[in-house]
């Protein structure tokens, strides 16, 4: 499995039966093709759909026009819909998520958010991500454990623009899980093959190392 394929099947383990899940722009859309089997789980997109279920597979004639947040097509589920975005953000805002998943470029251990932009780089603005994190009753941080120079993205401090303050709950990459608690970031998992020293050391952030420790798979 690779490294991508992993995060999205850990991430995907989290939603519960009757989840309203929200799955943001690019790794996250992933998670539909390695949903728990006998879950019932609705997959919910800001752009205004309820009940995606993954691109069309081989013989399906997909809709152009039902597609998820990263602009793909994909098929839906009997009893989907869609709606306006006013609709969408009310029940976002109105706390109906049950988990949202997003990617980050930081996250440090306060649970604080970097995902909207760099210095540097022009974007359209911040999006739905900031009334996710703070609308949906669980904030998963799919990302890679370290940028593509080597380092690590799980800081101390996020030095990039937030866009949330102590939301998010679970970070996870292709080399653990960790969960933000009171007390600050808990090694909760580890994938296979994987030590608690690499992962101390691709981490600038401090870590909880409990006696017990899990398995990603």
């Amino acid at each position: 499995m690779e490294k991508r394929e992993l995060i999205a099947y850990r991430t995907a383990r989290f939603f519960e039966d009757g989840d309203l899940v929200n799955l943001g722009i690019g790794m996250p859309t992933m998670c539909m093709n390695y949903l728990p089997e006998g879950v019932d789980i609705w997959i919910e997109s800001e752009n205004g759909v309820i009940g995606l279920t993954g691109a069309p597979k081989e013989g399906e004639e997909g809709d152009p026009n039902v597609v998820d947040a990263s602009g793909g097509m994909s098929m839906m589920r009997t009893g989907g819909c869609c709606f306006d975005s006013f609709t969408s953000f009310g029940l976002i805002r109105g706390g109906h998520v049950a988990a949202t998943v997003l990617g980050a470029y930081e996250v440090d251990q306060e649970g604080n958010l970097a995902n909207w932009t760099v210095p540097g780089k022009t974007v359209a603005g911040m999006g739905g991500a900031m009334d996710l994190v703070s609308g949906a009753k669980k904030v998963l941080i799919m990302m890679e454990h370290c940028d593509k120079h080597g380092n690590p993205k799980i800081l101390k401090r996020c030095t990039l623009p937030l866009t949330a303050v102590n939301e998010v709950d679970y970070i996870i990459t292709e080399l653990c899980v960790l969960e933000r608690t009171a007390e600050g970031l808990v090694l909760k998992e580890l994938a296979p093959g994987v030590t608690v020293e690499e992962v101390v050391s691709k981490t600038a952030a401090d870590l909880i190392i409990p006696q017990k420790i899990g398995c990603m798979v």
